[in-house]
């Protein structure tokens, strides 16, 4: 653009100079034409302002495009910086997007944990109204059992008093047998004097009592006889009517049942009185508690040698069918300071549908009852800690929004308003030893089982306390099993099965 703005204005100056040579050598041969030159004068310096013109405006025009090419390699730097720009804005935004998800993602576990924890809150509370109620009707006991303890006092004086009365009863029989024997030679003697003579004997006549006492030596009582036998069978009335306030009262008054006397008819000193055996006041009745080592009908036992996340016994396939009320009963030993987790039972949607979870952490006295996280319950197990077999039993129902945990036979803890109307869902991952944190797994070694199961026995239904002792009592199992050591699919780890019959037998 620069050469072609030389190139005119050197043709304008070359123009300019032939046109004035030629003005001036016709300046003399036409004088006359001055007037006309004056118009070229004015015309060239026109001529020569509008050349400086024009070169002013071919320079500004170069500048403006020299200008013009800056402008465009800065718009050409602009869109590449804005393109990094963008690139950063982009990057920015998808690691912001990132962080807005993960926050979200947090914010939503919190909520969760949150509303976990506002759920343990709640049940603690129900748990401690609870654990408020039992030490209230622990109380009611105590009192029941002190007046329990009173009314033993009383019925060993009514037994001695018994005992006494059938002393007395058993000197009147013998003495009326005597009497009878001598009735009897009387009435000999008034029969042959009878037969000798045909008139009555004055001696009958004057004494009447020999026909009654004639017909008391043959079977009949005196009124004696017949107070003190009355007397006796408002006694024994008064010993039978504990039996049916329950069976613990019933229990007491079986230690106090003695004989009722003998029958009506005379019998020999040596021969023994009709009823129930003697049973000396303050001796226990047979059939007692026996000791857990001779507890048979286990069928099997697994053995969790340490407190590994490799140590677990599986169930495949698990639960076939919903629960509405479900009963697991096992004996446990353990020689560890904490029980750890005998089961868990996890699904996609929750891992802890059913959880018997202990572990080492305060407090080890207890294990948590879960069903359906986060609602669970407490249960004592510091009885456990010791070594030795124990019994335990956990029976829930649905229907009643009630549990029962047995402990050797005895109710070691109760609760209701515990997941009333709740279902357990089926086919899920049912483990022994461990506490599923994820399906499957997620397990943590403080959690862990250390010790013996055996017998370990699940059934769809509520046990009643007869079956429970039963078991407890190495009786068999009772009808409707849901699930046994026999259906123990996997052993994980260093977990070993041993068929026993009795626990006494049992490593």
């Amino acid at each position: 653009m620069r050469a072609a703005a030389g190139v005119v204005s050197v043709a304008l100056v070359l123009a300019a100079a032939c046109l004035r040579g030629a003005l001036l050598q016709s300046a003399g041969a036409a004088g006359q034409r001055r007037p006309f030159f004056e118009r070229l004068r004015r015309l060239e310096a026109q001529f020569r302002q509008f050349q400086a013109v024009t070169l002013t405006h071919f320079q500004e025009t170069g500048e403006n495009y020299n200008l013009s090419l800056n402008l465009n390699t800065k718009v050409d730097q602009l869109l590449q910086k804005q393109e990094r720009l963008q690139l950063v804005a982009n990057g920015s935004r998808a690691s912001t997007q990132e962080e807005l998800h993960r926050l979200q993602t947090w914010v939503k576990k919190l909520e969760r944990k949150g509303e976990k924890q506002a759920l343990r809150i709640r049940a603690l509370e129900e748990a401690w109204e609870e654990q408020k109620q039992q030490e209230q009707q622990e109380s009611r006991l105590s009192n029941l059992t002190q007046e329990l303890e009173s009314h033993r006092e009383d019925f060993r004086d009514v037994a001695i008093r018994q005992q006494s009365l059938q002393k007395t009863l058993q000197s009147l029989q013998d003495l009326l047998h005597r009497q009878g024997s001598k009735l009897g030679s009387i009435k000999r003697k008034l029969k042959s004097l009878k037969q000798k003579e045909a008139l009555p004997s004055p001696w009958t006549a004057a004494h009447p009592f020999g026909s009654e006492e004639a017909s008391q030596a043959a079977g009949g009582q005196s009124p004696t006889l017949k107070k003190l036998r009355a007397k006796h069978h408002q006694l024994g009335g008064r010993l039978e009517a504990p039996a049916e306030r329950g069976p613990l009262l019933g229990q007491v008054a079986s230690h106090l049942q003695v004989d009722p006397g003998p029958a009506s008819s005379p019998q020999t000193p040596t021969e023994e009185p009709p009823g129930p055996a003697k049973v000396p006041v303050g001796e226990k009745p047979p059939g007692g508690t026996r000791k857990p080592g001779t507890r048979c009908n286990v069928g099997a036992m697994l053995v969790f040698p340490n407190a590994s996340t490799q140590n677990f016994a599986a169930f495949q396939p698990s639960l076939q069918t919903s629960l509405l009320e479900l009963s697991l009963c096992s004996w446990v030993r353990t020689s560890a300071r904490y029980l750890g987790t005998i089961l868990s039972y996890a699904t996609e949607e929750n891992d802890n549908k059913l959880v018997l979870h202990g572990r080492d952490a305060a407090p080890r006295n207890a294990i948590h009852f879960v069903i359906g996280d986060p609602t669970f319950r407490e249960l004592p197990v510091g009885a456990v800690l010791d070594g030795r077999w124990h019994h335990a039993c956990v029976i829930w129902s649905s229907l009643q929004g009630r549990y029962w945990f047995y402990l050797d036979r005895r109710l070691a803890s109760l609760g209701t308003n515990f997941r009333k109307g709740y279902e357990i869902p089926p086919h899920g991952s049912l483990l022994l030893g461990q506490d599923q944190d994820v399906l499957g797994g997620g397990f943590e070694s403080s959690e862990s089982f250390v010790g013996l199961l055996a017998g370990f026995a699940m059934w769809d239904r509520a046990l009643l306390p007869g079956e429970v002792s039963s078991i407890a009592l190495g009786e068999g199992l009772p009808c409707g099993t849901v699930l046994t050591l026999a259906n123990v699919s996997m052993l994980s780890g260093s977990v070993r099965k041993v068929d026993c019959t009795c626990l006494e037998h049992c490593l």
